[in-house]
């Protein structure tokens, strides 16, 4: 199949045209080659004991499949959930914390809210780093960036000899007010660094923001991390070398851009969610190429199930997130990590999540993952509990013989056992229907955060069009659509690896931000330009060492009025800014201020308006892609080839046509029930839909009242 290639161009100058994107994700590693616009693709059984291997073996695959050598090889581009798991399962190294004396439970404490008020028993994850791994120091910077207590010199380095001899294997530190003066953070390092020969991490360079918990939450993050980060990524590009790929390594961060390999290991809690940063960008690269301004993606793979909105092509962005919540959709309830990122609600509903009995005697799915390793009952890898895959090799979904091409063949017994031993016996039901009740919960459970996530951002689920991705999204995406009242599902070409194609299409990119308290009462431009030059030349910095492209910035402030908690985006231009500025800046707040809340806030004496952080993304400019025209089909068409699948509209088996993607032509309209079948997934039509192929080999899924 045809895609349209990035016009980005590598630093040694040679024409960038093929590029390679790689995806670890927690059950399969995705592997997309674009050769020149044409992309060849493959999945491996995720390695865990080494993860580089499956991309190896993956780069082998698809290289072969393309016919060329391993030497011609442009570019790498690579996304990973590691330091996500290592953050969830807390298999970091031994971290040390120093701080600023009277601060050191912080991380601990956390703030005052309280997101299920009544629950006397709320739980929260334990912080990163104990108690008697965090140390404190004399010395404080004001809220102005004056230092108002000398840095005590002398405790550091009793500090240093103690974790030195402690085995520790990183430091993070993090003092109070840093984002606005580092000199304290800097010397202490200096200090440590001298009996110290592990990574030493800064909450200044880590997360320049205010709020001291989620700073120093994100500088223990990192620091947490950044060995086993560093490690990996040092022995990936050795085996590549081995291999003879000599094309330069970047990776895809958090906020859906490209960083070199270097800055990644330094900042690795920037890539806590590149895949999924990576299927939003191929998601509103779908959503460009159709003209399509409001979409919801739909992205399920094997461990985990991503939504997320994205409008006017771009998906939506935030400044923290949380890791690790301990109650389904809560705010507040995981861990925060306050970098830019693409944002997205994440539950624990892939294809390998496991279903099971709660003590009420509902059937729940998730969080815990049978993953690659064992793998859901039917992989004949010594799993022995039901997944969601098991649940839909059941209903007739999933082909067993041709799985992932053929590559892994599936035992339907096995899952018939499965779900009948740990589902049905227990509820008193054959194993059909316990596995519809499965994937009933499942799709509810997604329907859910979808509604939530909208809701969240002031949106009607229902009047987006989907996109769904993702090794397990295409099986069920459509019943989902019917869950939402949502009327129109794309499911892309190279849909199962969407997220490495999307690597592809990511820009070079980073965002620089800094926390900086500015009345506008007191406006100094001089001091706003300063600022602002500072960002951009360290974003720029960051963008140029990937590529010698045009670089394009946008420029944000976020504001709010003197004495609210938090803070909304403001969009700059890029242009030095004069004392006149200051009342522009007042209308614009408040007309986005009207925009999110409904009115400004007038008529209160002395209301100050103030702008707390200030950002600037920078990223090289990239080429449109090609537009195409949705089309509904006119022309019906059958198949000669049909199975049994179960329907949920009348809760039976119904015989349903099963056809091959390639052999489809661009308007060619499908009735449903069918499934669609490829290499890396299949997709389900359900009784409600018809599957419309489009010109630039997109599945559409339509009601099958919405005709041409």
């Amino acid at each position: 199949m045809t895609k349209p290639a990035n016009d980005t161009s590598p630093k040694d100058g040679r024409p960038n045209d093929i590029r390679l994107g790689a995806d670890i994700g927690g059950t399969f590693t995705d592997i997309a080659l674009d050769v020149r616009g044409t992309i060849y693709s493959t999945k491996v059984l995720t390695n865990y004991a080494a993860p580089e291997q499956a991309i190896l073996d993956g780069i082998e695959e698809v290289v072969k499949q393309a016919g060329i050598a391993f030497g011609d090889l442009d570019l790498v581009i690579h996304g990973t959930t590691l330091a996500t798991n290592a953050l969830i399962e807390r298999r970091g190294a031994k971290t040390a914390f120093v701080t600023t004396e009277g601060f050191r439970d912080v991380i601990e404490m956390r703030t005052e809210n309280r997101f299920e008020q009544y629950d006397i028993n709320l739980r929260l994850p334990p912080p990163l780093i104990a108690r008697e791994h965090r140390y404190t120091v004399s010395g404080r910077i004001g809220a102005d960036g004056k230092e108002l207590q000398p840095l005590d010199e002398a405790a550091l380095e009793e500090i240093a000899d103690t974790i030195a001899a402690g085995g520790f294997g990183a430091v993070a530190i993090g003092f109070i007010h840093a984002y606005t003066n580092p000199a304290h953070e800097k010397r202490a390092r200096e200090i440590l660094s001298r009996k110290l020969d592990i990574p030493i991490s800064l909450s200044a360079e880590v997360s320049p923001q205010m709020r001291e918990f989620e700073r120093f939450n994100t500088v223990c993050a990192n620091a947490y991390v950044r060995p086993q980060i560093g490690e990996y990524l040092l022995r990936l590009r050795e085996r590549l070398k081995q291999m003879g790929v000599g094309a330069p390594v970047f990776m895809i961060h958090s906020g859906g851009g490209l960083i070199t390999v270097e800055t990644a290991s330094e900042f690795p809690v920037r890539l806590v969610e590149s895949g999924p940063a990576g299927g939003a960008i191929f998601a509103a690269d779908i959503a460009r190429r159709f003209g399509i301004s409001s979409v919801v993606s739909y992205d399920m793979g094997g461990t985990t199930a991503k939504i997320c909105l994205i409008e006017d092509f771009a998906p939506r962005t935030a400044r923290t997130f949380e890791v690790a919540r301990t109650y389904r959709f809560s705010k507040g309830s995981g861990m925060p990590i306050s970098i830019p990122v693409i944002e997205m609600i994440e539950i624990g509903a892939g294809g390998g999540s496991i279903a099971w009995i709660d003590a009420m005697g509902r059937i729940q799915t998730g969080p815990e993952s049978a993953a690659s390793e064992p793998g859901p009952a039917c992989y004949g890898r010594g799993g022995d509990r039901p997944a969601i895959t098991d649940a839909d090799l059941i209903l007739g979904k999933i082909d067993p013989d041709n799985f992932a091409g053929g590559a892994i063949k599936l035992d339907r017994g096995a899952s018939e056992t499965a779900v009948a031993r740990h589902i049905g016996d227990r509820l008193s039901l054959a194993a059909l229907p316990a596995a519809f009740g499965i994937c009933e919960v499942v799709d509810e459970n997604m329907a859910n955060a979808a509604r939530v996530h909208a809701v969240e951002n002031g949106k009607n689920i229902s009047d987006n069009l989907m996109i769904a991705f993702g090794g397990a999204a295409p099986l069920h995406a459509a019943r989902l659509c019917e869950k939402l009242d949502i009327d129109r599902c794309l499911v892309p070409a190279g849909a199962g690896v969407g997220s490495a194609i999307g690597f592809l299409k990511a820009p070079f990119g980073y965002e620089a931000l800094t926390s900086r308290l500015v009345r506008l009462s007191h406006f100094d431009a001089d001091e706003v330009n300063a600022l602002l030059d500072g960002l951009k030349n360290t974003a720029e910095g960051f963008v140029k060492a990937g590529t010698d492209g045009r670089i394009v910035r946008e420029i944000t402030a976020f504001m709010r009025y003197a004495g609210q908690g938090w803070e909304i985006p403001v969009p700059l231009p890029d242009r030095a800014f004069s004392s006149r500025d200051a009342e522009w800046l007042k209308d614009e707040f408040q007309s986005h201020y009207t925009h999110f809340f409904g009115r400004a806030i007038d008529g209160l004496d002395g209301l100050q308006i103030e702008v707390v952080t200030w950002s600037v993304k920078a990223q090289d400019e990239q080429k449109a892609p090609a537009h195409h025209e949705i089309t509904l089909g006119r022309r019906v068409v059958s198949s000669a080839t049909a199975r049994d699948v179960f329907d949920p509209a009348t809760a039976s088996m119904q015989r349903s046509l099963i056809v091959e993607r390639a052999d489809l032509q661009p308007g060619d309209r499908l009735p449903g029930p069918a499934v669609i079948v490829e290499r890396e997934t299949s997709t389900v039509v359900t009784t409600p839909f018809d599957a419309v192929l489009q010109n630039d080999g997109s599945i559409l899924l339509v009601r099958k009242e919405i005709v041409a």
